[in-house]
């Protein structure tokens, strides 16, 4: 709405309305136990301590000793007591409760159906009476009991909810918080029995725990991106975020449009992004009787695979370009699907290519070019099921470096990980929260490195965990401290908690990164938690800058999130992290302001939280496929991928190398790095360039070749045979910026590639700006 604009007295009135109506917050989990109502209660207990009035009333603690003493001395208000074939069920006491009238309300079971004689047959409903009545409510759901979602997973995993709310519960909610848990501790905690006797039988297997967390992570990731889109329009920013990716397919009807579309729909199914169609019509031509029968194929298709399909009118065929381009931005496209140019290099030079024209007007926006084998290979598009592997034959005598290498796996400590979205989350809290448990379970755990950063409730939380001394290193006149890996070591505890992943070493230590240290840990048969935050990892760099306008100088490949047996993702809301920052639980007073109007602004933690989500979601994804399990949401890919990456030594050759990397990882894919030289020598600016782009390209695990060419008139040629000898699928790209006029005279490596390299597939990668309104 205008701001100046005046409101209609039923908007005034309206406004009145959401003053008075108390908050709704939805805690989330993907499986009874994951410690929802524990979580639930202790921001009640937070609450309390700030002076809200709060009260408890349908709390099922089901005997967990870690939940009951979160009660603490949390007033409770008498639930209505009632059987259900044998089994206890508990109601809200409305009148009791608007008779008490608290500022909060905590209750569990969201998705509860009240007795047949009570007020309103939901729990829903009687939490949207109360809200009426100026209550605030924090309630629990598990995410197979939302309608809809609940019916995808019956079908993956056989566990189906005796009761649901409608998908849209979650909109109502002002605040959605995720309680994100790994399988293996579910499972631990089964196995413990602090679940009790009445879990689902399916709970039992880890595929189907890994399932049930991969869609909770996403459908959160869903809600944040609507989020994120309406905060980012608020804020006159056009354009992708670079939280998520959405790719548009260019289809025409014509016999290839069903590939291109196929193609678009495995590539948003490895990427986790949203998928569009458009196609172009001349206005005024009919279609003729092919183009008729392949629309109908083409919107059967698009049905099928439930993707949006537009169709847009044309006045001329020139404008195809411009409006093709103009629609992904109003769509906040990241990447452009279409086919190769078909005409010759003279038909180009008069006419033009809409592939050129379209690279030409784009910014912020990929373009993949799809080469078209169907004709000379009779490839399948269409994703197939991969041979299943054939286990390891049980009667197979083990080679002398087969027991070595099974016998260090055996020895190896086990690895987890706490991973936020921001500092301030909780992850630190959390890991001595489990540190301590561990220790009453009589393990022994040390503390090897902790950053408390000044916040009381997390210095509490040490408990009576011992803290290993930090080694003093001299550095530049003065004396700074590091984790003593050596004296741990020394010490050999079964577990060791070493916050802050991320962290560079002092100058002078024997390890340039923690990350490092942590591994010689590893090694030595030592178990480590640690803590990290999303963006401190390697191939995220680009999309945190592109999101947050920071550079992270700090980063951790993302092989060792890979080498970790448990990832768990802790989740804040963007209004909570706020109300802490402000609150003075995450930096000095004096670092608020400043703090809140840059890397804290709710826009930068609306984007990172999904980018969290989405990237946790992915690991969970990756292995479900390395357990073998049938249903990974991403489905398979079923060709054999070579990606070549193409780097000079300019500013954007590290987001190529990260481009490549990620591409090359949900590919399952080869990846090589290649930069050829000309015949003069290298400059020590250049050759300092290389080494950085080398070390980068090794950290992330792939392969850079540096080959020399006789001249400059050579490299495209020596590039391209490059590629061809290497039988390469993809080659990736970084969009060329040369001025119009001067490409009507010498050719770029971008145009010789769009007439030379038309048998592989081309993703150029856009230079990426903040564009506003």
């Amino acid at each position: 709405m205008a701001p100046y604009k005046r409101k209609s007295p039923e908007e005034i009135l309206y406004s009145i309305y959401q003053l008075q109506r108390g908050r709704l917050k939805i805690i989330i989990g993907s499986v009874s136990g994951s410690g929802k109502t524990y979580h639930m209660l202790e921001e009640g207990k937070l609450l309390k301590q700030q002076g809200i009035d709060v009260v408890i009333s349908a709390v099922s603690t089901m005997g967990r000793a870690e939940t009951v003493q979160q009660l603490g001395d949390l007033e409770r208000v008498p639930s209505i007591h009632w059987l259900k074939d044998g089994k206890e069920e508990k109601d809200l006491p409305l009148e009791a409760l608007v008779e008490r009238n608290p500022e909060v309300l905590l209750v569990d079971g969201l998705a509860h159906r009240n007795r047949p004689e009570a007020r309103f047959p939901t729990r829903l409903a009687d939490i949207r009476y109360l809200m009426d009545q100026g209550i605030s409510v924090i309630t629990t759901i598990n995410v197979y009991e939302l309608a809809g979602v609940g019916e995808q997973i019956y079908e993956m995993t056989g566990i189906r909810a005796e009761c649901t709310v409608p998908l849209n519960t979650l909109e109502l909610a002002d605040e959605v918080r995720l309680i994100d848990v790994s399988p293996e501790t579910i499972l631990k905690r089964l196995e413990e029995g602090v679940l009790g006797e009445g879990a689902h039988p399916a709970l039992s297997l880890r595929g189907n725990l890994g399932v049930l967390r991969e869609v909770s992570l996403r459908l959160m990731a869903e809600g944040v991106n609507d989020s994120l889109e309406k905060h980012r329009e608020a804020e006159g920013l056009i354009g992708p975020s670079g939280a998520t990716e959405r790719i548009l397919v260019s289809a025409q009807y014509h016999w290839n449009g069903s590939l291109y579309i196929r193609r678009g729909q495995q590539i948003a199914k490895r990427l986790n992004g949203d998928l569009l169609i458009v196609t172009f019509l001349l206005r005024g031509r009919p279609l003729t009787k092919d183009q008729q029968v392949f629309k109908r194929s083409i919107r059967k298709l698009t049905e099928r695979i439930q993707a949006r399909f537009e169709e847009l009118e044309l006045l001329r065929l020139r404008m195809l370009p411009t409006m093709l381009v103009r629609y992904a931005i109003q769509n906040n496209v990241t990447r452009i699907v279409m086919g190769h140019s078909q005409k010759s290099r003279w038909q180009e030079k008069w006419q033009g290519s809409i592939a050129s024209r379209v690279l030409r007007r784009t910014r912020n926006i990929d373009v993949f070019l799809m080469a078209d084998r169907a004709e000379q290979e009779g490839e399948r598009v269409l994703p197939v099921r991969p041979a299943v592997k054939m286990a390891a034959e049980p009667f197979h005598r083990l080679t002398g470096r087969e027991l070595e290498r099974r016998i260090e796996d055996i020895r190896r400590g086990t690895f987890k990980v706490y991973i936020g979205a921001a500092p301030g989350v909780g992850k630190t809290y959390k890991m001595l929260q489990e540190g301590n448990l561990l220790l009453g379970r009589g393990i022994d755990v040390v503390i090897g490195l902790l950053e408390t950063h000044g916040r009381e409730e997390t210095g509490k939380q040490v408990g009576k965990l011992t803290m290993i001394p930090r080694a003093r290193i001299a550095y530049s006149s003065t004396e700074l401290t590091e984790m003593d890996t050596a004296a741990i070591i020394a010490r050999h505890p079964e577990v060791v908690l070493v916050d802050e992943l991320a962290h560079t070493n002092v100058p002078g230590s024997l390890t340039k990164k923690r990350y490092e240290d942590v591994i010689k840990l590893l090694e030595n048969g030592i178990s480590v938690i640690t803590t990290v935050n999303v963006q401190h990892l390697e191939s995220l760099n680009d999309a945190v800058e592109q999101l947050t306008g920071v550079r992270v100088r700090e980063t951790v490949p993302d092989a060792i999130l890979r080498m970790a047996s448990e990832v768990e993702l802790i989740d804040v809301t963007p209004q909570m992290l706020q109300q802490r920052m402000r609150e003075g639980k995450i930096y000095a007073q004096e670092k608020v302001n400043q703090a809140l109007e840059s890397f804290f602004r709710i826009g930068n933690l609306i984007a990172l939280r999904e980018l969290a989500l989405r990237e946790i979601a992915d690991d969970v994804d990756e292995r479900l496929e390395a357990w073998e399990r049938e249903p990974a949401l991403r489905g398979p890919w079923s060709r054999r991928e070579v990606i070549f990456v193409c780097v000079d030594t300019g500013p954007q050759a590290e987001r190529l190398v990260r481009r490549g990397f990620r591409i090359a990882h949900r590919l399952k894919a080869e990846w090589h790095v290649h930069y050829v030289h000309c015949a003069r020598m290298k400059t020590a600016e250049e050759q300092k360039r290389l080494d950085t782009l080398r070390a980068l390209t090794e950290r992330l695990g792939g392969v850079m070749d540096i080959t020399e060419a006789g001249s400059r008139k050579h490299l495209y040629k020596h590039l391209l045979q490059r590629m061809n000898d290497m039988q390469t699928t993809q080659v990736i790209i970084g969009q060329s910026r040369r001025p119009f006029l001067r490409s009507l005279f010498i050719t770029s490596f971008v145009q010789y590639l769009l007439r030379h390299a038309r048998h592989m597939d081309m993703l150029i990668v856009a230079v990426h700006t903040q564009i506003t309104e």
